[in-house]
């Protein structure tokens, strides 16, 4: 038992669900929430204000006068009902025709972080990705709070190469150089930010995201429900449709599955720039018919999604953390993941494979489908390890963090608090 000291915490995200576009929002919310019950006084602040309550932090929205109202937020930001009719929403988690660029948005963001600074009580200031980073060093200048920053991505990640955007790398750099400590969701995170950004391995620590174990009692009604009952195979893809995610490779590794198991149908779950591609690849390929594009689902119908797959394949190129494959294991639902992911190394109940390699991602969805007792072991083993790794753990993390930063600043910057069991924030 170590005596800890529990900070006040200003916190800096761009998007928090059910406004969110990815992972982000998801992980904001379960690390906020596990935070707050651990005894952390939170305020956490987002860019513009939405419909939103939550029971266990303030909120703070920094354009209060720029309301949406629920209907406009809900056709902005819900689950579509197929691609040819969804609202585009923004890449970075903001509706698109909210006004001004997306560079016009972070920097007004960061222009009301001094205020908002000034007047919430707070002993560390804590930024989610690139976005917030300039809110949070504005924050950290007007309170002289020490600043940690959350790398949940670099653009190394999102654009899968060293082609990357300058300005967006630059915000990151000096988001990276002025934060008092960082942390990355995953050790292939750490080692991009220490390599690409030439910054300091003492500086830069991991703590690997968690997943909320809650299972949903919904059921898929209609043709999921038809496919299975008439035997048929559903392989499951979820998540943004973008370069970085793979879905070029998934419809390659689904060609070849079509070849040994041809009553198998793909559902696809997102929507981002890489959706027309993947259709005309679908279509050129002759495969309309094995494929159904569900838009993007949220919440109870994803969860249901899960339930009914057979298997959830993520060949994500560059994949930081990856939460999607943890909600399908609390599922049941057995998981191929990319080695190239971050979730890789906190998971063993899964399946993995490069994601280039779609052969090897075909056998092993074949065997699969094909072998009930295979199944069985990675959805009974699968559910039993995915426990372990909860919110919780990532916040004990987190604290441990922000007490590293307590002592190097040499004075008490956090109130007395109970001594509690922190978990090791690991430094690889």
């Amino acid at each position: 038992m170590a005596n800890f000291r529990l900070p006040s915490v200003l916190m800096f995200g761009w998007e928090f669900p059910p406004f969110n576009s990815g992972g982000l929002g998801v992980a904001c919310e379960g690390l906020s929430k596990a935070l707050s019950s651990s005894g952390v006084d939170l305020t956490f602040v987002l860019p513009v204000k939405v419909p939103i309550k939550v029971p266990w932090c303030k909120l703070v929205f920094a354009n209060e006068s720029e309301m949406f109202d629920e209907k406009q937020i809900k056709s902005m930001f819900s689950g579509y009902q197929s691609h040819s009719d969804a609202v585009k929403m923004g890449k970075y988690g903001l509706p698109e025709n909210v006004s001004g660029s997306l560079m016009q948005r972070v920097k007004a963001y960061a222009d009301k972080a001094p205020a908002i600074a000034r007047k919430n009580k707070h002993s560390v200031i804590h930024a989610h990705d690139w976005l917030t980073y300039p809110a949070g060093i504005a924050a950290k200048e007007s309170s002289g709070k020490p600043l940690v920053v959350h790398v949940h991505a670099t653009q190394f990640d999102q654009c899968a190469g060293d082609d990357v955007n300058k300005e967006v790398y630059n915000i990151e750099l000096e988001g990276y150089r002025r934060a008092d400590m960082i942390v990355a969701v995953s050790a292939r995170t750490r080692k991009k930010v220490i390599e690409k950004y030439g910054i300091s391995p003492h500086k830069v620590k991991v703590v690997h995201n968690g997943v909320e174990f809650t299972k949903s009692n919904k059921d898929v009604t209609g043709g999921l429900s038809q496919i299975k009952k008439s035997g048929g195979k559903i392989v499951l893809y979820a998540g943004r449709i973008t370069l970085q995610k793979g879905p070029d490779y998934f419809v390659y590794m689904a060609e070849r599955i079509l070849k040994y198991e041809p009553n198998t149908y793909f559902v696809v779950s997102g929507s981002g720039d890489m959706e027309e591609y993947m259709i005309r690849e679908v279509s050129k390929r002759g495969m309309s018919g094995k494929f159904i594009f569900c838009g993007w689902l949220r919440g109870e119908e994803l969860a249901a999604i899960y339930k009914i797959a057979d298997i959830y394949v993520m060949p994500s190129v560059s994949e930081p953390f990856g939460i999607l494959p943890l909600e399908c294991m609390i599922s049941d639902t057995p998981v191929l993941i990319s080695k190239e992911s971050g979730v890789s190394e906190v998971v063993n109940c899964v399946l993995k494979s490069n994601f280039w390699d779609i052969d090897d991602m075909a056998d092993k969805v074949v065997s699969v489908l094909r072998h009930h007792k295979l199944k069985n072991h990675l959805s009974v083993n699968g559910r039993e390890e995915v426990k372990a790794i909860h919110w919780k753990k990532a916040a004990e993390s987190l604290i441990s963090v922000y007490n590293s930063l307590d002592n190097a600043f040499g004075m008490f910057l956090f109130p007395s608090s109970p001594a509690f069991e922190s978990a090791q924030v690991q430094s690889l």
